[in-house]
């Protein structure tokens, strides 16, 4: 079978820096804006915003004052911008820590199923026919019922606790390998979300909010200087490869911008505890069960979907867009976690362990001993620290 190489792009984000950086102010503000989730607008940039606004007084015949910039308009702008760059920069980290976070939470599932499988046939001699009906099964067998089940018989004495383990451990393999395929889903969809983000520039409406332009005019310009930017690239791509035209396909070079820059590494947003699961330890908790697959499926489902999408009614919506808060952790957890093959091997033996039992003798000689009689001599010393008045009446003192 051959393999088709895939050409590398010659497009890198240094040309693509430098090609912004030599248009003139209008052009490098329009690119800036459109690629707001990978590019700033500096100071200088904003006063020139702010000034080419039109001047509301206009319409009365009023002459507009160039050189007056007020503090009041210079906040709104920036206030504008900064609203704008936290929205698309925080949707991109969000997508790329969920896509991170699945992608090490598949990878944990798959690796428990594995061992799981492993331990069932050295430590309990499965065959590999009944693992193949586990692994078959795993997506329609229900674990809580079948998880009473055995701790009844184990409480009834009628398995050992041999037997406890290896059908407790069978019902864990199941449990994982339902997660792993989950976990790919989600991984899925996620992946297509992150794609969708990468290639979203900011739209028409934002930019108009933000540069306060008629549509007219900012349409215009849109076209005028991202033309402009396409052709100064393709000039410089060729300049520096004379040979690219004649030996490769033409590329989208407004696509591959996207592409290109989306490489670059994700910028993390510093975000506070927002309320989540109501404390901070709480949530820490919970999302260590999460990680290690001890949280009851029907609790992960809605547990997950407050991580991304902050739709718990216990967080506080302080902020203008999400916190990425519990996806930070979640992420900082994966990355302190032991998964080697021994710390798999004790969690997974470890928590299809069965419980100890309470026997007859240990309750009798849990329980109290009876009171003893008190001493002559520790009565005496009783007496004097209640005080010598403390039996008798309060008539008998006088």
């Amino acid at each position: 079978m051959t393999t088709i190489a895939v050409p590398t792009s010659p497009l890198t984000a240094d040309i693509i820096r430098s090609t912004i950086d030599t248009m003139p102010m209008q052009g490098r503000i329009m690119l800036r804006l459109i690629l707001l989730q990978h590019f700033d607008i500096t100071d200088e940039e904003l006063l020139y915003i702010v000034a080419d606004q039109p001047d509301p007084r206009c319409v009365s015949g009023t002459k507009r004052i160039h050189d007056v910039l007020t503090k009041e308009s210079i906040k709104a702008v920036t206030g504008r911008r900064d609203q704008y760059r936290r929205q698309v920069r925080l949707k991109r980290e969000r997508t790329w820590l969920q896509c991170e976070s699945l992608q090490r939470l598949q990878r944990l599932r798959e690796g428990l199923a594995e061992r799981a499988r492993i331990l069932l046939t050295k430590r309990f001699a499965l065959s590999t026919e009944t693992l193949d009906a586990l692994e078959t099964s795993a997506r329609t067998v229900l674990p809580r019922p079948a998880i009473r089940l055995l701790e009844q018989r184990w409480e009834d004495n009628e398995i050992t606790a041999e037997n406890y383990q290896q059908q407790r451990l069978s019902i864990e393999y199941q449990t994982q390998l339902r997660m792993a395929e989950k976990y790919c889903k989600r991984l899925n969809l996620a992946e297509r979300e992150r794609q969708t983000a990468i290639y979203a520039p900011l739209l028409d409406h934002e930019i108009g909010h933000v540069w306060g332009i008629p549509a007219g005019s900012l349409t215009a310009r849109k076209v005028k200087y991202i033309t402009q930017y396409l052709q100064t690239l393709q000039a410089k791509m060729q300049a520096g490869s004379p040979g690219l035209a004649t030996t490769t396909a033409p590329l989208d070079l407004w696509k591959e911008t996207f592409a290109v820059l989306a490489e670059q590494p994700v910028e993390r947003s510093l975000s506070t505890y927002d309320g989540l699961e109501k404390t901070e330890s709480a949530l820490i908790d919970k999302l260590t069960l999460m990680v290690w697959g001890s949280l009851a499926e029907e609790s992960e489902v809605k547990f997950w979907t407050s991580l991304v999408f902050g739709a718990s009614s216990n967080a506080m919506h302080s902020e203008i867009t999400r916190n990425l808060f519990g996806l930070q952790r979640l992420t900082a957890i994966l990355n302190d976690m032991d998964t080697s093959i021994e710390a798999l091997d004790e969690e997974l033996l470890t928590r299809t362990a069965p419980r100890q039992k309470l026997e007859v003798a240990a309750l009798d000689s849990s329980a109290e001993p009876a009171a003893q009689e008190l001493s002559e001599a520790q009565a005496q010393i009783l007496s004097s620290m209640r005080g010598e008045d403390a039996g008798s009446k309060a008539s008998d003192k006088w």
